[in-house]
């Protein structure tokens, strides 16, 4: 367990871990085209930091549970950081447009978190509102590649060389539950996180969807919104609510 690196540490490896890529790319129109935005499970606020940057006016408000990763994104002050989760989310009918990036829709495991969470996140939507986000294909069995025979190296913010690695304890019922494990290069641990995600096909989605108050505007099965397939790795949706 946590033996070198804090909280802190962890949400400076994470951006290392997950630089900006193609879901950027995709999301960051959508943001510069709405006055009022809310990211959902914003982590170190790298998106609502680059809108900033970019040259967006409006209001920009990310929300997460984790404390480190508000801390991180808290160095810029002039973007709204909520501590809390989805379906926690407090407010009406606020926001134009809300995203939820890093596949963090897979972190309702539970029906219910399914139903609470994506109601929240339409109630604090004004009418014709959208939320956007992706997840991981079922159909793709992402988790077959997360193992900790195949582990692989990234040096960290100090410069120190860290060896990451993925071990799958159990699949159940479409949740995947899994240790990420932080080591030096040698191999000796420093950390070790637990998480569980739920892989959910795309009829499932729009259930939970539809029931929440919204209605599928477009599927993509790629960032570059290719079409939807059962061998795409990934689900973006699009989703207006009404």
């Amino acid at each position: 367990m946590l033996r070198v690196d804090s909280d802190a540490d962890a949400a400076e490896l994470y951006d290392r871990l997950n630089p900006w890529g193609p879901s950027d790319d995709f999301y960051l129109p959508f943001v510069m085209g709405a006055s009022s935005v809310l990211d959902v499970g914003c982590g170190t606020g790298v998106l609502l930091r680059r809108a900033r940057e970019g040259g967006h006016t409006g209001r920009l408000c990310g929300l997460d549970p984790d404390i480190a990763s508000l801390a991180r994104a808290r160095r810029r002050n002039d973007v709204e950081w909520v501590e809390g989760k989805a379906a926690d989310a407090p407010w009406t009918a606020e926001f134009e447009l809300a995203v939820m990036a890093g596949n963090a829709f897979q972190v309702f495991v539970t029906d219910d978190e399914l139903r609470a969470s994506p109601a929240a996140i339409r109630a604090a939507l004004t009418d014709g509102g959208r939320f956007v986000f992706g997840t991981r294909n079922p159909q793709a069995r992402a988790w077959e590649d997360w193992n900790s025979s195949d582990p692989f190296e990234v040096v960290d913010h100090t410069g120190r060389p860290l060896r990451m690695s993925y071990q799958v304890e159990s699949v159940v019922d479409g949740v995947v539950t899994l240790t990420e494990t932080t080591a030096t290069r040698e191999g000796e641990p420093l950390r070790t996180d637990r998480a569980s995600l739920r892989f959910l096909e795309v009829a499932g989605i729009d259930a939970f969807l539809g029931a929440a108050g919204f209605k599928v505007e477009n599927w993509y099965g790629d960032w570059a919104r290719g079409p939807l397939t059962a061998a795409s790795e990934d689900v973006v949706v699009v989703v207006r609510a009404v």
